[in-house]
């Protein structure tokens, strides 16, 4: 274990310390949870069942990976590959949305019968529920896709609910320049060249827990900037996240909600 990782471990710990005694209740009321793929860690991922059960279960928000089928349809899948109940499987962009959508996917969580879910579905059930949507495009997209994007999100939700984020910097300036009211969050690892790119850009962080440097995450605060880090699966990561006061924490798990509570 690097020092690093040594000395955030000890500080998360410390952490949890103070969460048990109700320390962190007031940040975690303003510190939105967000499912990260929807509530994966008990259902199957980026599917409708995953999103909707996020939210009966008390998670604020959802994020989802968005491919494009050969069609050009908007789907969700954090890879490029579905894996079928038959035991096929098939690359999201080598396919059209009907053959992708032809079989029910393979679910060793539940019974339900689920097939891939469209970003459009997903947007349609972030509406519904009043959850925040973190909306993570995967590969670098075309204008008309960055422009499906966008209009999905005008013609069913609000921006004010909503936030594109992607690994690849191009989408996020594409993005910029025609849309430039429009939330945007650079998500990455820890700390590199382009997290310090995206403040200046003004673009939102979304970050690897352990791996982020508080001092990275105060100079975006302090520019009005959101932080959200990713992935919060226990009590002392959620601990440790609460403590540098973001604004969402990304989790598979509930075992973060209800941190300053009596448990």
């Amino acid at each position: 274990m690097n020092p690093w990782t040594m000395f955030t471990n000890f500080i998360a710990i410390f952490a949890l310390m103070f969460a048990n005694f109700g320390a962190f209740a007031k940040q975690e009321e303003k510190t939105i949870f967000i499912a990260h793929r929807g509530f994966c860690s008990q259902y199957l991922e980026n599917t409708e069942e995953a999103f909707i059960e996020a939210a009966k279960a008390g998670f604020g928000g959802c994020e989802t990976d968005v491919n494009i089928s050969k069609d050009g349809v908007l789907m969700l899948v954090h890879g490029s590959d579905y894996y079928y109940e038959d035991g096929t499987v098939m690359n999201v962009n080598e396919y059209t949305y009907d053959e992708l959508t032809s079989k029910p996917l393979k679910n060793d969580f539940t019974d339900t019968v689920l097939y891939p879910c469209t970003f459009e579905r997903y947007i349609e059930i972030m509406a519904e529920y009043h959850l925040f949507a973190f909306i993570e495009l995967k590969g670098e997209y075309p204008d008309e896709a960055l422009d499906e994007v966008v209009g999905t999100v005008e013609r069913l939700y609000t921006w004010d609910m909503c936030s594109i984020q992607s690994m690849q910097m191009p989408n996020l300036v594409a993005l910029r320049e025609k849309y430039p009211d429009i939330p945007l969050m650079y998500c990455g690892g820890g700390y590199t060249k382009e997290v310090e790119e995206a403040i200046d850009r003004g673009f939102d962080l979304d970050l690897l827990v352990y791996d982020s440097f508080p001092w990275i995450l105060k100079k975006a605060q302090n520019k009005g900037l959101r932080v959200a880090l990713w992935t919060a699966d226990d009590r002392k990561a959620v601990a440790y996240c609460l403590m540098l006061g973001v604004d969402f924490i990304e989790s598979d798990y509930l075992s973060g909600l209800n941190m300053g509570k009596e448990s």
